[in-house]
């Protein structure tokens, strides 16, 4: 049985699978893995979701503003058991709806080159590649994506 939560960032099982992600993210960064994990704190972050599997929290996102259109997407993962299941879609679905009924008509975000099963599920969730925004601007392992919300 699937549950979705929405949630923020203090919820625990949240900051476990970021932990997790985290964990995975300083192996396939590599050398750039501080300059990214800056970017990519914790705090107070008002929208998040959380898929639990028979109870068991097995994949996240999360949302913030990025400008009075848009919400920049942030700390997706699925645990690798739960991969191939199409949780990060659900995930990836509900943040977008959430975005939606907020007001929001986009949403952009970051990826890694490195991070091929996250390039593969942008593109299926018809995200389109967009010129790196903000600090990734400069950075040449990073992707960056956008979707027109509807």
């Amino acid at each position: 049985m699937k549950t979705i939560l929405r949630t923020h960032s203090d919820n625990d099982d949240f900051i476990s699978l970021v932990r997790q992600l985290d964990s995975y993210l300083a192996v396939t960064d590599g050398d750039e893995h501080a300059f990214y994990n800056q970017y990519n704190k914790l705090d107070h972050i008002k929208h998040v979701v959380v898929i639990y599997v028979h109870k068991k929290p097995v994949s996240c996102g999360a949302i913030k503003h990025y400008d009075d259109n848009t919400m920049e997407v942030k700390r997706m993962f699925t645990v690798p058991q739960a991969r191939g299941t199409g949780l990060a879609g659900n995930v990836l679905q509900e943040l977008e709806d959430w975005a939606r009924e907020l007001g929001y008509n986009r949403c952009i975000l970051e990826t890694g080159k490195r991070q091929i099963e996250a390039v593969r599920l942008y593109t299926k969730e018809q995200y389109t590649p967009i010129p790196n925004y903000g600090q990734y601007q400069e950075m040449e392992n990073s992707l960056c994506f956008e979707k027109q919300l509807k």
